[in-house]
């Protein structure tokens, strides 16, 4: 009789190969990925998925966090590579990545370059590592660059609330991971989506002339300036996504007003910037000025819709400064940091998509607000003052010679006022049970919202930008022209932006949340060496165990 030609080990080793390249072959038709973790950290958001399989060609990203790092930011650049992979998994298109130390660089680039990432936002962080028994420091790069063949952009990956700590932060940047770098891709990789419109002829571009709003989103997105007095019906505004009011000092006809209500009860979304007082700061020095109410007409709108921006405004003892001449040394004006509680630095945030991490951000001369009743209305303050705050009701005295007196802290018994709300829900018309205006069409009024969205706060000058001391020309919002303090105000923008256009879409990625799962040192004193025992002696016995069974039974195999 022929013995087979196979052995019966050469055919179960041809088997165990087939199945591996079948098992490959299937993998390779019908992609699929499976993510473990409780946090679903290697999972990705469909509005991620879509804009990767979007992508029109290869993306690359340097990554500028390299060199030795401490454990922490070690951590931060695993994640960021792994992140990347898990892009290029659903990307159509390749999506590489590679390390650049842009103080490595050769000495007739590296400083134009460095000057080149502070635009994008990304500035060197002053980090301390201990080495060879002593602490040493070194700049490193918390970002990325993210190019195509046509556009290249940066982000600033290392991001947190002020007073959050190391571990924290680091925490906090690895959650935002997904949404940073995909907001870079699409930021070279998309077409302008969405139009935004600001409203103009109320006075609300005296300050900057729209410079600061434009600047933010105008890489983004469509940017326009209304005048409202020329619309004539409301469907004029169909073509924004977003309208933005911002600090009108003038009033609304009531025109003008159902036009903005019905743009809201059609499904667009509001912003209101609103400046409930009026004052003219250039007369606060010597005897000072007085703020005095502001009539915007606005009111009725905004109480309809569930909140009432008062006619007051906010002293916050966590403040920003305001330059004031103290005197002159020769013909030279001496300019000095006047401490500026009108000048709310703003740090507490609410855990909401919108501000989840935020840093500081700037109120300047901001009216209380208060919620009122509104059916169907979900009411969600964003930011809060400090615990030392305190209201001053109309008619208040604003004097630079009031800050040089120490403040009275007992008076500052207020405690986190919110000074930023998002309304969401189903809005019931202002003209609701009310005569329209004359002259509109009454075969289009809405009584209910359809959508629609409304942020408040009770400042014109939120997303307002300050003029540069060295050459009068406006600075990016948040940028503080005497302490050279960037505030997140453009951030905010950014976000209550695409929160109001897409609220389950990238922005929702800014929920995920990783636990940090320290571990407990008093116990792994405690269990060390039995810990370090089972990992040395645990492998080594269990190899011996297996040999012996399989010892034995070949042994009683072939007895």
């Amino acid at each position: 009789m022929k013995k087979g030609i196979l052995s019966p080990q050469s055919k179960n080793l041809l088997l165990l190969f087939g199945s591996i390249l079948l098992i490959w072959v299937i993998v390779r038709i019908f992609p699929f990925r499976l993510d473990l973790t409780e946090e679903k950290r290697y999972s990705l958001h469909p509005s991620s998925i879509a804009a990767l399989k979007a992508l029109d060609g290869p993306v690359e990203v340097e990554i500028l966090l390299t060199g030795q790092l401490p454990g922490g930011m070690r951590r931060l650049q695993r994640s960021i590579e792994e992140t990347i992979r898990t892009f290029n998994a659903y990307s159509p298109y390749k999506i590489s990545f590679y390390y650049e130390d842009p103080l490595n660089l050769p000495a007739d680039i590296r400083e134009d370059y460095i000057v080149g990432l502070a635009e994008y936002g990304i500035n060197p962080t002053n980090l301390f590592i201990t080495e060879d028994g002593g602490q040493k420091t070194r700049l490193i790069f918390p970002g990325v660059v993210v190019r195509n063949e046509t556009y290249e952009t940066g982000a600033l990956l290392l991001q947190g609330e002020r007073g959050m700590g190391p571990d924290e932060k680091l925490n906090h940047s690895i959650e935002n991971l997904e949404y940073e770098l995909i907001q870079a891709i699409r930021k070279i990789s998309t077409e302008k989506e969405f139009s935004i419109g600001m409203t103009i002829g109320k006075g609300e571009m005296e300050e900057d002339e729209g410079f600061g709003i434009v600047e933010a989103l105008v890489d983004f997105h469509e940017v326009f300036k209304i005048p409202l007095e020329q619309a004539t019906k409301p469907e004029d505004l169909d073509p924004f996504d977003i309208v933005i009011v911002s600090g009108p000092k003038e009033s609304f006809s009531d025109k003008e007003i159902y036009i903005l209500d019905q743009y809201l009860m059609k499904g667009g979304n509001l912003i209101f910037l609103i400046d409930a007082m009026d004052y003219d700061l250039d007369k606060a020095g010597g005897d000072g000025t007085v703020a005095l109410p502001l009539e915007h007409g606005l009111d009725q709108l905004l109480f309809r819709y569930g909140i009432r921006v008062n006619r007051d405004l906010i002293q916050d003892l966590n403040f920003g400064y305001y330059p004031v001449v103290a005197g002159y040394f020769g013909d030279e004006e001496q300019i000095v940091p006047l401490p500026w509680p009108f000048y709310i630095a703003a740090g507490r945030m609410a855990k909401h998509p919108i501000t989840k991490g935020l840093d500081q951000v700037m109120f300047r001369f901001s009216s209380s607000l208060d919620t009122v009743k509104a059916d169907g209305i979900t009411k969600t303050p964003l930011i809060f003052g400090s615990e030392v705050s305190r209201k001053l009701n109309a008619p208040v005295r604003i004097a630079f010679e009031d800050m040089a007196k120490e403040p009275d802290i007992e008076a500052f018994g207020l405690s986190n006022l919110p000074l930023l709300y998002l309304l969401e829900g189903q809005f019931n018309s202002l003209f609701r049970n009310r005569f329209l205006p004359d002259g509109v069409d009454r075969s289009t009024y809405q009584e209910m919202s359809n959508g629609g969205r409304v942020l408040v706060a009770g400042t014109g000058k939120l997303f307002k930008s300050q003029k540069s001391f060295l050459d009068g020309n406006p600075l990016p919002i948040g940028e503080d022209p005497f302490n050279n303090t960037q505030y997140a105000n453009r951030t905010l923008l950014h976000n209550a932006v695409n929160y109001l256009l897409e609220p389950d879409g990238i922005m929702a990625t800014r929920t995920k949340t990783l636990q940090i799962r320290s571990l407990n040192k008093l116990k792994v004193r405690e269990e060390k060496t039995k810990w370090q025992a089972l990992n040395i002696l645990g492998p080594v016995a269990f190899f011996i165990v297996i040999g012996l069974i399989w010892s034995y039974l070949r042994k009683r195999k072939f007895a």
